[in-house]
């Protein structure tokens, strides 16, 4: 490989600037492929700028399919960057293995990158922006933006980099240590703590029933948190999961809760 084809820290940096839109022109038909092509442009174009032909197989290559969690994207570029790299001063380089390896990295990223970027921290961003936003505060909304995009921008950074620094060796090293799918069980275990958690918080469910009359009048909710705190509100959401297991409309339920919530308050079965 000649001088002028080996990617600088800056080229690594151009890679992390490109994946930033990545889903600017998201379609059904290839997803982000679009946004995958444009991230690697440049790189490519230094990579096999003099020879038109390969430049032209190379963008043909990445507008195959491609879907991860935009955060993750990144990484895999940087590993395909290198990967490219290699190809450019090696005739003898599988082409067909970048493909391969952009492929079975998109799922593993993707369950990992949406259980804590979209199912955990996403949660818990809107969880502190809601909560200040409900008590007024202008903190609510840029919490929200402070906490959710700020470790967006820094996965995105430090995966063009590692990527790039690991490159294609990445996946069978990952593959054999078994790395890979502990680490999606504990994302996935984070995740659902975290649901748990926000719907103690978020989902806010109560009844002003009580049982016997007079002092001697137990309270429903009392005796219910006793159990155990929120139990309520768990059971609300537990309702909503099954219904929506069970392919209910999401206008349905919306509608259904109005209509409910009216009837049981007007009875005073919740409050």
């Amino acid at each position: 490989m000649t001088s002028n084809k080996k990617l600088s820290k800056k080229d690594i940096r151009g890679l992390f600037w490109r994946s930033l839109p990545m889903e600017f022109s998201w379609h059904y038909e290839r997803q982000m492929h679009m946004g995958f092509t444009f991230m690697l442009a440049s790189i490519l174009q230094k990579l096999y700028g003099n020879d038109k032909e390969k430049l032209a197989q190379a963008l043909q290559r990445h507008m195959e399919f491609f879907n991860c969690t935009p955060a993750l994207s990144s990484f895999i570029g940087g590993i395909v960057a290198s990967m490219e790299e290699k190809n450019a001063s090696d005739e003898d380089f599988d082409t067909s293995s970048i493909n391969t390896i952009k492929s079975a990295l998109m799922g593993p990223l993707s369950g990992i990158g949406d259980s804590i970027i979209l199912g955990t921290l996403r949660i818990l961003a809107v969880g502190i922006g809601t909560s200040l936003a409900m008590q007024g505060s202008i903190l609510g909304p840029v919490l929200f933006l402070l906490v959710f995009n700020i470790p967006n921008y820094l996965l995105h950074y430090i995966g063009a980099v590692k990527g790039y620094e690991l490159g294609a060796d990445f996946l069978e090293k990952i593959q054999k240590s078994g790395l890979m799918e502990k680490f999606m069980f504990a994302a996935a275990l984070l995740g659902v703590m975290v649901v748990g958690g926000m719907t103690n918080e978020l989902v806010v469910v109560s009844t002003p029933l009580t049982i016997g009359v007079g002092e001697t009048a137990s309270s429903v909710q009392g005796i219910l948190d006793g159990i155990m705190p929120g139990l309520l509100s768990l059971g609300v959401m537990g309702a909503y999961y099954k219904l929506l297991d069970k392919k209910v409309s999401a206008v349905w339920l919306i509608v259904g809760t109005a209509v409910l919530g009216i009837v049981c308050a007007q009875f005073g079965i919740l409050g």
